[in-house]
């Protein structure tokens, strides 16, 4: 992880709330730009765009890190409400919300030596921006419309439970420099983004 974005993710845990929200914003928009960057052909699709509530889509930036630093960044924004994550799925996670619909996902392995995708993600990158999330009216159907007028594959390949009582499934979509985007499409669980407020 860069240096810049390395301060950042211990700025979370900071006990100053503008520290802390300050950190949000810059992780939040260097997530959401590498998103916007890999998905700027998806708009082209009326259809799609609609699922996605285009042309100002809810978008959250999920941010693996470590156990230890779960905690700290959990506790000194007020220890919000763990997701309901399905066991298969070995992970813990929190959402943080912030001012103009800044949203960020915590989440860490709870086996840290464990085979599952947070683990995974840690063992390989450290810590960092592991997915960026794209609220959906329909996550089947898109899946479909990517599927097909895209050639995008899916991870799953059917639409799974995901956190928190959500519908979800997963891209790894390349962005026009080469990188790659793991793109999550989740419908339902998630709070409306007009009731978002900045944790103190």
């Amino acid at each position: 992880m860069s240096s810049p974005l390395a301060s950042a993710f211990a700025g979370l845990a900071s006990p100053d709330a503008l520290v802390r929200e300050a950190a949000a914003r810059q992780i939040y928009g260097e997530g959401r730009a590498a998103a916007e960057r890999a998905v700027e052909t998806w708009w082209s699709n009326l259809e799609l765009g609609s699922l996605l509530f285009a042309p100002d889509p809810a978008v959250t930036v999920g941010l693996a890190v470590a156990p230890g630093a779960f905690r700290a960044i959990r506790e000194a924004n007020g220890s919000p409400c763990l997701a309901d994550v399905p066991p298969d799925q070995d992970a813990q996670e929190f959402e943080l919300h912030f001012l103009d619909r800044v949203a960020l996902d915590v989440l860490t392995a709870k086996d840290p030596a464990g085979s599952g995708a947070i683990a995974r993600y840690l063992a390989r990158f450290g810590e960092g921006i592991q997915q960026v999330e794209f609220r959906c009216r329909n996550v089947d159907r898109a899946t479909q419309i990517l599927r097909e007028a895209f050639q995008l594959t899916p991870v799953y390949p059917a639409t799974r439970a995901g956190a928190g009582s959500t519908r979800i499934n997963f891209f790894l979509v390349a962005a026009p420099d080469g990188s790659k985007v793991l793109i999550e499409l989740y419908e339902g669980g998630h709070s409306s983004p007009r009731e978002w407020l900045i944790p103190r």
